[in-house]
């Protein structure tokens, strides 16, 4: 869950609560950053995302927003959310777990190290991170590329 006072939209950081309740900063992208007001519409506590009903009295206050009482919106909801208005594309609904993969996979082939992964992740385990980032073929030879110290040296190369 985040915190809406947590959210640092000038500096496109957060601080967020990760499942078994450690506390770290994650950075947003601009497109992020960007969309988060119009999100967050004027809250300023309370989840980020939250169900559309008054929660029920079982459920724990910081999953609550305190001015609508609304709970926060859990994993599933939000994923049959998602994939209802992503359906409309050509590659199809777009899932939680599938975008996670994605990005990882791309983080990966564009060489980002495995300690970036792991904390872009929220993995504390390399062996859990390899099941998402996955490098292709194409991504290594481009990665061992750029990596090259004699290709660097070469004229017209960036």
């Amino acid at each position: 869950m985040l915190d809406v006072p947590d959210l640092d939209t000038a500096n496109r950081c957060s601080v967020v609560t990760r499942e078994r309740g450690g506390r770290e900063i994650i950075a947003w992208q601009t497109g992020t950053a960007r969309l988060s007001p119009r999100m967050l519409a004027g809250r300023n506590s309370g989840p980020l995302f939250f169900t559309d009903r008054k929660a029920r009295p079982s459920v724990a206050c910081n999953d609550i927003d305190p001015t609508t009482r609304r709970a926060r919106l859990s994993y599933r909801p939000a994923g049959e959310l998602l994939e209802a208005h992503t359906a409309r594309y050509d590659a199809g609904p777009r899932t939680q777990h599938r975008l996670r993969h994605s990005r990882l996979t791309h983080a990966a082939g564009e060489g980002a190290s495995t300690p970036v992964l792991m904390r872009l992740s929220g993995h504390t385990s390399v062996r859990s991170l390899a099941k998402y980032a996955r490098v292709s073929d194409e991504g290594l030879r481009r990665y061992q590329a750029n990596s090259d110290p004699a290709a660097r040296r070469l004229p017209g190369r960036a």
